[in-house]
């Protein structure tokens, strides 16, 4: 064989690895990662690897992956946006669910509409700080969260009286098909409507576009305020859904009950492929960072059944720790494409 076909040889192989990284995209990534971290679990318990600890498993992510699905918009608008209310409106949500409704199922829709109303509220005031009044994302929002926890504690005087409708626990956390929660339809439901709002409508080609570069969609004649302020307002909507959706699961509402899920929320976005500098990613990518968290979550879980040393603190040493190398490893996978 001669030296100038064995460079095309090595060309053509270097192509071909190149191409099969190429395919490699962080949500395939991630859910790889999702499928050998269940299997995995089978070493730490023979039991995790089962149907129904596979459903359990899909039904805890679903919650985090709802609550996630408005954080991923905000990250998508670039300009550094995070939304640090997140966990506040789920909170909210729960509350106003829990009280307006007061255990009457014929009370659910009224209560839903006003919840998923105060949280578009609450993102909507966020949306026009940030571009109107020019306030840092970070700084609106963790200010919101604050004037949203203080408002709670105001009106509630710390004592939560209420009770949750039957209804909700059988729609949301009951199994309804083939021992399948209805929380995991409604999350499969979502991705959809998630789908064709950024691949397939006016609203998610210019989300993409300020993502990118605001100042050059603004001169390609996108409004940039009015779509922030929308990605703001559809932000605390879909985090109101989550706390209607976890209250469901939970059947009792305490004082920071989102607090938990705002930033494994950011994680998923991020471990799922979205850049945090916005205008690159998905949901379903979202969707398969969930999965990995909440993998990730139960088999430290398990593990501290088997080593009573493995307290909570060092669990989170350990997912803190998984998340800067996965993160690591996908900023790798992104110079590769370029």
């Amino acid at each position: 064989m001669s030296a100038v076909d064995l460079s095309q040889n090595n060309t053509s192989n270097g192509s071909g690895r190149l191409s099969f990284m190429r395919r490699l995209s962080p949500p395939v990534l991630a859910l790889i990662l999702a499928v050998i971290l269940f299997f995995a679990g089978g070493l730490v318990n023979p039991n995790f690897v089962s149907v129904t600890s596979a459903i359990n498993v899909v039904r805890l992510a679903a919650f985090l992956g709802i609550i996630a699905a408005g954080q991923t918009l905000v990250i998508l608008s670039g300009g550094e946006g995070i939304d640090l209310s997140a966990g506040g409106v789920v909170t909210l949500a729960a509350i106003l669910v829990f009280r307006l409704t007061n255990g009457e199922n014929n009370m659910v829709p009224v209560a839903l509409l006003v919840a998923l109303s105060a949280g578009a509220i609450i993102g909507f005031v966020n949306g026009i700080g940030v571009t109107l009044i020019g306030i840092p994302p970070l700084v609106m929002t963790l200010g919101m969260a604050g004037v949203v926890s203080g408002t709670i504690l105001v009106v509630t005087g710390g004592q939560l009286s209420g009770k949750t409708p039957e209804i909700m626990a059988q729609w949301i956390s009951d199994p309804l098909v083939g021992g399948i929660p209805g929380v995991v339809f409604f999350w499969l439901l979502l991705s959809g409507v998630m789908w064709v709002v950024l691949e397939r409508s006016t609203y998610g080609r210019q989300l993409f576009a300020i993502g990118v570069n605001r100042l050059a969609a603004r001169l390609s004649g996108v409004r940039v305020q009015r779509v922030v302020i929308l990605t703001f307002t559809l932000s605390g909507l879909l985090s109101a859904l989550g706390g209607f959706m976890l209250l469901g699961f939970s059947q009792i509402v305490f004082l920071n009950l989102g607090d938990p899920y705002l930033f494994p929320a950011i994680a998923a976005v991020a471990v799922g492929g979205t850049l945090l500098s916005g205008g690159k990613g998905s949901y379903w990518g979202t969707m398969s960072g969930a999965l990995v968290l909440t993998l990730i979550d139960s088999l430290l879980t398990a593990m501290r059944a088997r080593i009573p040393e493995l307290g909570e603190a060092h669990k989170l040493i350990i997912l803190g720790v998984i998340l800067v190398i996965l993160l690591s490893f996908y900023g790798r996978q992104r110079s590769v494409r370029q």
